[in-house]
């Protein structure tokens, strides 16, 4: 009896696409269901945007939308890409930081962005006595899915994505020139920028200067590939690195070389030279490892075990 040749493999689907639905932790999962509670809770009971989002006018006596601002969405869209963003991310970056880090994170940035947008809203409003910035509700998780941007810049600097042919660490740097364009054409863009600018910058912050490394027990990154002016093209470099090391040495200089140079030290009491550029190079190493590994584990569960099927159709 002759046997039929058997049937190819099913290998269609683009790498990655049938692991999109795969692969989130448990506190990913949680967010997200608290996004999509948040918004619905909203279109149940509208008048609770009132005191759940940023509105600047009632921070003072509800100083609690500060930190709730950031899980309410408003909008259909807005709920569906900071659902996704976030499960998509979180596999990234959640299993290389760890879940109490991810989490802190999370709630460090989404704080900290807050703060700057009720700050800006006031300021805007007594230089301009425009009262729809002390009464427009904002509220989204955009500034940490931005934040998110700046985190793939640290650990994944020269990875390429292939649907942009762009390294993932221009990738924040092009996302802020196009919210600022969009600003131009649609006034709904402008209730955005100021959350997706003030989470780059929160989220740097927080990674270049107290994010603790629990390998060395030292806090931030203080490589060059990091720092502020590498967000931008390297002509504007000579001139933001001065500012930038002015705003250093003010608010985080003096505490963060005091903690460097106690633990930095050799036994005979010098400093060890590079430490914390070499431990920087090792966490995207790191990082790009980790990576890999997970794409190619993800890859290997794609592809089913059909040799055992060949073999039982040849003896037929």
């Amino acid at each position: 009896m002759m046997s039929s040749s058997p049937p190819a493999p099913p290998q269609q689907l683009q790498p990655g696409a049938g692991s999109f639905l795969t692969g989130y932790t448990r506190l990913c999962k949680g967010l997200a269901v608290i996004l999509v509670l948040g918004f619905a809770f909203i279109k149940i009971l509208p008048s609770a945007v009132d005191y759940l989002a940023l509105i600047p006018s009632r921070t003072i006596p509800f100083a609690w939308n500060l930190f709730t601002a950031g899980y309410i969405e408003q909008t259909i869209p807005g709920v569906l890409l900071s659902t996704i963003g976030l499960l998509v991310f979180g596999k990234l970056l959640e299993p290389l930081w760890g879940s109490k880090e991810f989490l802190k994170f999370i709630i460090v940035v989404n704080l900290l962005t807050s703060v700057c947008i009720f700050v800006t809203a006031i300021l805007l409003y007594y230089f301009t006595t425009q009262e729809n910035y002390l009464y427009s509700p904002l509220s989204g998780f955009h500034g940490v899915l931005s934040g998110f941007l700046v985190g793939v810049k640290q650990i994944l600097p020269d990875q390429e994505l292939n649907f942009l042919k762009i390294k993932a660490k221009w990738i924040p740097s092009l996302v802020a020139v196009v919210s600022i364009a969009a600003t131009f054409l649609t006034t709904e863009a402008m209730s955005y920028l100021p959350a997706i600018l003030f989470g780059m910058y929160a989220s740097w912050t927080y990674l270049r200067y107290f994010q603790k490394r629990p390998e060395t027990g030292l806090k931030g990154d203080p490589s060059d590939e990091f720092s502020f002016s590498s967000f931008f093209p390297d002509f504007l470099r000579p001139v933001l690195d001065p500012i930038a090391s002015v705003f250093h040495k003010i608010f985080c200089g003096r505490s963060r070389n005091q903690s460097a140079e106690s633990r930095d030290q050799a036994l005979d009491g010098s400093p060890l030279p590079g430490s914390d550029l070499i431990e920087a190079a090792r966490r995207r190493e790191r990082g790009a490892r980790a990576l890999e590994e997970r794409l190619a584990a993800e890859k290997n569960i794609k592809v089913p075990d059909t040799t055992s099927q060949y073999n039982a159709s040849d003896n037929v």
